[in-house]
């Protein structure tokens, strides 16, 4: 089967690319697909779309659905924040993520920067702390967004090559983790293997870390592999690298959306 990408960003949110541009980008890649997951409106926040925007954003996916019609399927997604109201009307698919922690009234990014990280874990008594804030939140994320995918799994590792804010062999820090997957292994959800912070330079593998997708293996849990890409040439950034991964974590199939729902099929071709 050929790779599809259902984690994407436009100028709808903080994208550098159009829908058309994204979808014109996606076709001439040989995907099977794109999916269009809009940031979902988070007052106080400018990365994410505003209520206003909404409309407008699924106006032009539809568009690009009816641009590609029996070329390449084209879905209208959203990337719901735990933080966000519930969503205003019906999406194709929703991706449900953790960016941020709330605290005393502020939401705080996990992922903005190491500089940001690095204040945030010292507002949570230390890299522990926010660990463990993170991975609670996760663990309800389904609940809370009504997600099919749930979003890069350990996104608080994202400035942490090369073990830069902590170990990440050291068993009590990779707990809080295991805790989240036993919660979330039982339900029905499907866990992205996330290249996006492959495409930006911050990391050289994909989320997850090779321990949870073995344990994720192991509890038969439902993969895709999304690019979480933020401009139209990196779509199929790190995508190798990702069906690898999954190759050597004892991962021989994968999870594809379809006018159907979601099917199980071979790891992807990619062209």
């Amino acid at each position: 089967m050929r790779a599809q990408n259902l984690h994407t960003h436009t100028t709808f949110c903080d994208g550098k690319n159009t829908p058309a541009e994204m979808a014109a980008a996606a076709f001439a890649a040989g995907l099977s697909a794109i999916g269009f997951s809009g940031h979902s409106p988070l007052e106080g926040e400018d990365w994410c779309m505003a209520p206003a925007d909404l409309p407008a954003y699924r106006a032009a996916v539809e568009e690009e659905k009816k641009r590609y019609a029996g070329r390449m399927q084209v879905f209208l997604g959203l990337e719901q924040d735990y933080f966000s109201p519930p969503p205003d009307g019906a999406y194709d698919y929703l991706i449900g993520s953790v960016h941020g922690l709330r605290l005393d009234g502020c939401l705080f990014s996990v992922d903005e920067s190491p500089e940001a990280f690095a204040r945030l874990a010292d507002r949570c008594g230390g890299v522990r702390g926010l660990l463990r804030e993170y991975y609670s939140l996760l663990a309800q994320t389904p609940e809370r967004t009504g997600c099919d995918i749930l979003g890069h799994f350990d996104l608080v590792t994202k400035f942490n090559e090369g073990g830069r804010f902590f170990d990440p062999e050291e068993p009590a820090l990779r707990a809080p983790a295991l805790e989240a997957l036993e919660t979330l292994a039982a339900k029905d959800v499907i866990f992205e293997v996330n290249t996006g912070a492959i495409s930006r330079g911050w990391r050289t593998a994909p989320y997850p870390a090779p321990f949870l997708l073995k344990e994720m293996r192991r509890k038969n849990a439902r993969v895709c592999i999304t690019g979480d890409s933020h401009a139209a040439g990196t779509l199929l950034a790190g995508f190798e690298q990702a069906k690898a991964l999954l190759e050597s974590c004892g991962f021989s199939s994968c999870w594809y959306l379809t006018e159907s729902g979601f099917r199980e099929g071979p790891l992807p071709e990619i062209l």
